[in-house]
This record gives structure tokens, sequence and C-alpha cells, in this order.
């Protein structure tokens, strides 16, 4: 029998070939994800969340992935933006979210602050331990200056969200928990915006608000970082009346995915305002693409839609 016949030529033995490496690695990191999501589940269940809430004055909403997060929208800013005036839910919700880690917690979050305020309560973060991870704008022509202070730390929960609470003290941030109120109408084609988007969104205080979770596994520091700790694309529309909208979020973006999915917003009039990153040990490393619009709400979908489609996001979650 000929060598040949006991050892068949390594071309037709494929297993590790290049496609089947990438399918192999996406499985991978797909049950590692689910892996990570179901440890962070139980460590969230072992965490008495009413320390927490009690420590930041309000109480929090369990999220996807255990993630146990809190909305502290700045409702005291009047601000406007090209003559809109903006809600905070549009664009003013500051957030500060835990994730368990089985010695205690992650915290990550987005402050809005003024420039007045950015300096104290930095301050006071790091006087703590608590790490700054990036400062910037989102929008331009604010009538107020406005920044957003991302934040990250891993400690005792309860420990995070009193110096979380005693930073943004130093701010004007409304701590107390809002009495709550009807809705303000929405005067938006919901449905037609939903069907050309692809997604499902929800009222939230006047704003119609989508959440696009990327395909890919992300994680920071070595640890998986779901969706609801800031790593979903944000599509925010804001009703201006006569079928506009305002609209504003962030792209959550691969390098690669920049420059395209820029050229597309402005080609569909959306102006792009910030660009830069939210993280500092992120895997793959993301870039964050803020924008802002004034415009029909239909056509201003359409230009979301063709910017969604360049992206790696996680088409029918």
């Amino acid at each position: 029998m000929s060598a040949r016949r006991l050892f068949p030529d390594p071309i037709t033995i494929d297993f590790f070939g290049e496609d089947k490496m990438k399918h192999s690695a996406t499985a991978i990191a797909g049950i590692t994800a689910l892996l990570m999501a179901a440890a962070a589940a139980a460590a969230s269940a072992e965490i008495d969340w009413t320390q927490v809430d009690q420590a930041i004055g309000k109480k929090g909403a369990v999220q996807p992935g255990g993630v146990y997060k809190f909305g502290l929208p700045r409702s005291d800013l009047k601000v406007t933006v090209d003559g809109v005036a903006i809600k905070p839910s549009l664009a003013f919700g500051s957030w500060v979210a835990f994730q368990p880690t089985g010695d205690g917690a992650m915290v990550m979050g987005d402050l809005v602050l003024t420039d007045q305020e950015i300096s104290p309560v930095m301050q006071r973060l790091i006087d703590d331990g608590v790490e700054i991870t990036a400062i910037h704008n989102h929008l331009l022509r604010t009538s107020v200056p406005v920044f957003y202070m991302h934040i990250g730390g891993h400690g005792d929960p309860v420990k995070l969200a009193q110096t979380v609470h005693a930073a943004l003290a130093l701010s004007k941030t409304p701590l107390s928990q809002p009495a709550a109120a009807p809705p303000p109408p929405l005067e938006l084609d919901t449905a037609a915006i939903e069907k050309t988007l692809g997604f499902k969104g929800t009222a939230n205080g006047g704003v119609y608000q989508f959440s696009v979770p990327r395909a890919e596994a992300i994680s920071e520091g070595g640890m998986a970082i779901p969706p609801s700790m800031g790593t979903a694309i944000a599509v925010n529309f804001q009703p201006t009346g006569g079928g506009k909208a305002a609209i504003t979020g962030d792209f959550v973006l691969l390098g690669s995915e920049v420059n395209p999915i820029l050229k597309t917003l402005r080609g569909h009039g959306i102006e792009v305002t910030a660009l830069h990153s939210h993280m500092i040990d992120d895997s793959p490393h993301l870039f964050f693409m803020h924008f802002w619009a004034n415009d029909n709400a239909a056509k201003l979908a359409e230009g979301i839609r063709a910017a969604l489609d360049l992206a790696n996001v996680k088409w029918g979650s």
C-alpha cells in the first residue's frame, strides 16, 4: 500500500482550514459569552441590590446578563441645540451600571456634567479609586456647555455606589427617585421607523429609543461586557413637529467601520459630532461615533439604517 493511501493529501483534510477556524472561533466566543453571562447572573443573585439602591439614592433595574443599572437623567438642565429643546432622555441620560464579578462588581458609567462640574466630580471619584476612562462632548452648539465623563472601577458594589453618589452630589444631578408622571405622547410613526431600522424601540420620556447590540463578544480588561453596560449602538428620536425628529446617539464601531459609516451618515444629512473611545482596555477596541440631525423622521431613519448595514450588528435581536 502506498504512503499516499495511508496518509491522504493534507489539502483534502481541511478541519483547520480558514473558514472552519473562523466558525470554531465564533462558536467558542459564543459559548464563552453564555457561560460568563450565566456566571454573572448567578453572582448577581448574591448581591443585595437594595443596599446599592440606598447608596445611590434611587432604585436601579436588572438588565440582561445580570447587570444592575441606574438611570440618572439630567432633568435639571435646560439646553437647546439649533433651537431644539433637548429632553433628558434624548442626550442627557447619565447612567451607572454594576456587573457582578464573583469578588464584588465592576462599575461603568457615563456621567453628564457641565464644564464647572467636571473637576470636583473627577477629584471625588479618583480619591476613592474609580477610574476616569474618557471625557468629551457628544453634541455641538449646545446652549450650555455639556460634557460626558465615562468611569470604570472594581470593588464592593455598595462602596462603589457610595463613591458615585458622593461625586455626583458635587454636581446638580438629581439623585432622588422622581415622582412617576404620565409619558408625553409621541408624535412619530414609530412603527414605520422600526420597520426601516429592523429593530424594536421603546418610548422613554418623550423620546423613542433604539438599542442595537453588536454581534461580536466584547470584553474590558478580560471581562465580558454585555450591551447593557454601554456597548450597544444607541439611536434616539425626539419629535420636533410636522413629521420631523431630532436624532442623536452613538454608533459603536470597529476601526474598519468608522470612515465608511461616517461618510454614509453625512451623505444622508446626518452630522457627525464626535468620535472617540469610551473604554481603555476593551477588546476589540471600539470607537463611539455621535451624531445629530433634525429633519424628516422617515428620511433620517433611512440614513441610520444605511449606516447600520455597514456595522457588524446582531440582527433579529
